[in-house]
């Protein structure tokens, strides 16, 4: 493989004067419309001044990047705006027009203080609460976590069960995790669960195949392990749907979809019972 064909299709600088965790997952939700197409998101956060704006302006247009930014100083945004607009880049403001919109319903100023959705209240000490947990009871290292979860995710390999377990538990969901494999019993606890806070992840047997191979070829590993054949997958997935009929659960197909788009199923699953 030559080295261009590594090279991303498209470059996405994201600019704030704050951690920049709002820009990045704009552009992560909207370069998933466009998948398979790659995307490099370079983060550039905690802006300060001008100076590192015509930095990060001269590096984007060497790169034929877009520049997202989420700046919360009037002077930065004016000032991205201008540089960007002289450097003829793409440059999109996230956050300047719903504040002036906001500025000018309200009646008020907005305070002008970067990264005040990061303050320490209770809702972000149950995110992180959330995320410990997540990561504690990720892949049934503990199957205790399965009686403490608000959601317990069951599947075979590769079915973005680690991925949605954290992005869940961002959304201050405790998520616990169960791989389904022929050869190792499910844990106990598992069929003493409610069934409404069980959701089964079930994937077509060619996408997976696909996602199998390129997960052994990431570790150097030959494509033709047994792993990645479709006879095991459709072992796997025959096995996996058993438990699932047994365990009575709402079952979500993952096949083609982006992490955020299964996990919006699944919140409104929950929230509906």
């Amino acid at each position: 493989m030559t080295e261009a064909s590594h090279r991303p299709e498209v470059i996405v600088y994201v600019v704030s004067d704050a951690a920049g965790d709002t820009g990045e997952l704009v552009v992560r939700a909207a370069i998933a419309q466009f998948h398979p197409i790659h995307a490099e998101i370079r983060r550039t956060p905690f802006i300060t001044d001008e100076s590192a704006l015509q930095r990060i302006t001269e590096q984007a247009k060497l790169a034929q990047a877009i520049v997202l930014y989420t700046l919360v100083m009037p002077q930065l945004r004016e000032g991205m705006k201008r540089l960007a607009d002289n450097s003829g880049i793409a440059a999109i403001d996230l956050l300047g027009p719903f504040i002036e919109t906001l500025e000018q319903r309200t009646g008020r100023k907005s305070r002008q203080e970067p990264g005040l959705n990061h303050v320490l209240d209770a809702d972000y000490f149950r995110k992180v609460e959330a995320v410990e947990f997540a990561v504690k009871y990720d892949d049934a290292r503990d199957t205790s976590g399965v009686l403490k979860a608000d959601i317990v995710l069951v599947g075979v390999s590769r079915t973005s069960k680690t991925p949605l377990s954290m992005y869940l538990a961002h959304q201050k969901y405790k998520v616990a995790n169960v791989p389904l494999v022929p050869e190792i019993k499910p844990p106990d606890e598992l069929f003493k669960l409610p069934r409404q806070k069980i959701i089964g992840l079930t994937i077509n047997t060619s996408y997976l195949n696909v996602i199998r191979k390129e997960r052994l070829k990431a570790l150097g590993l030959p494509n033709t392990a047994a792993y990645a054949t479709t006879d095991r997958i459709e072992k796997e997935l025959k096995y996996a749907e058993d438990i699932m009929n047994k365990l009575g659960c709402f079952v979500i197909d993952v096949s083609h979809r982006a992490v955020e788009e299964t996990a919006s199923l699944i919140m409104e699953y929950v929230r509906s019972q």
